[in-house]
C-alpha cells in the first residue's frame, strides 16, 4: 500500500515504515505528524484518487529529526561587465518515518514490501558454477597512410597518432628606430 501526499508544497509517494526526507516542519523529535491532504490511495488493486484530495484518508508518520542539506554554490556572473556572485545555500529538511496509511477509518494492514526477493538456494549455486564470459578488448588497428589517401603525417603529430605541443616561436626583435629612419631620408629627397 502507498499513498502520495502534499508535504510542505511538494507531493511525495509514502509507503509504510519507509523514511522520508521533506522541507523543514516546525516539529519536534519523536513527535507524531498527521497528513490529512493525501491526493491518492493504492491498495493492492484498489486505487483512489481524490478531487483534490481523499475524504478520510491520512498518513501518520513520526519526526525522526532535522537537519540541512549539502551547500548548493549559485553563481552568477555577467561578461564584460565585472559581475561576479557567489553565494551558497543550504536547505533545511525534516525526516520522517511513515507509521501508518489509513482510509476511512481502516489502516493499512499491510507491511511495506520487500526491495528485493532472496534467491532460492539452487540459484545460488548454478550462479557459482558457472564463471562469467571475459571479454577482452582487441586494440584498435591503424590505418595505413596508403588508405587514408595521406602521403605523410600532418606537420606538428608524431607516428604515434598523438599531437605534439608545438614548439615556441622565437621572435628576433627588429629595431624599430631604423625603419621610420629611413623613412624619413626618403621623404626628405
Amino acid at each position: 500500500m502507498y499513498a502520495i501526499v502534499e508535504i510542505g508544497g511538494s507531493q511525495w509517494k509514502v509507503e509504510q515504515k519507509k523514511v522520508i526526507r521533506v522541507p523543514s516542519m516546525e516539529a519536534e523529535n519523536g513527535k507524531k505528524v498527521t497528513f490529512s491532504e493525501v491526493l491518492l490511495v493504492v491498495d493492492n488493486k484498489n486505487v483512489e484518487i481524490g478531487t483534490p484530495y481523499v475524504k478520510d484518508a491520512v498518513v501518520e508518520a513520526t519526526v525522526l529529526g532535522q537537519g540541512r542539506d549539502k551547500k548548493v554554490l549559485v553563481f552568477k556572473k555577467k561578461r564584460r561587465k565585472n559581475y561576479k556572485v557567489l553565494k551558497g545555500h543550504r536547505q533545511g529538511f525534516t525526516e520522517l518515518k511513515i507509521d501508518s496509511i489509513s482510509v476511512g477509518g481502516k489502516k493499512s494492514s499491510q507491511a511495506a514490501p520487500e526491495q528485493k526477493a532472496a534467491k532460492p538456494a539452487s540459484e545460488k549455486a548454478e550462479a557459482k558454477k558457472a564463471p562469467a564470459a571475459k571479454t577482452v578488448a582487441k586494440p584498435a588497428a591503424k590505418k595505413s597512410a596508403a588508405k587514408t589517401g595521406a602521403a605523410k603525417p600532418a606537420a606538428g603529430k608524431t607516428g604515434s597518432g598523438k599531437t605534439a605541443k608545438p614548439a615556441a616561436k622565437k621572435t628576433a626583435a627588429k629595431p624599430a628606430a631604423k625603419a621610420p629612419a629611413k623613412d624619413a631620408d626618403k621623404k626628405k629627397e
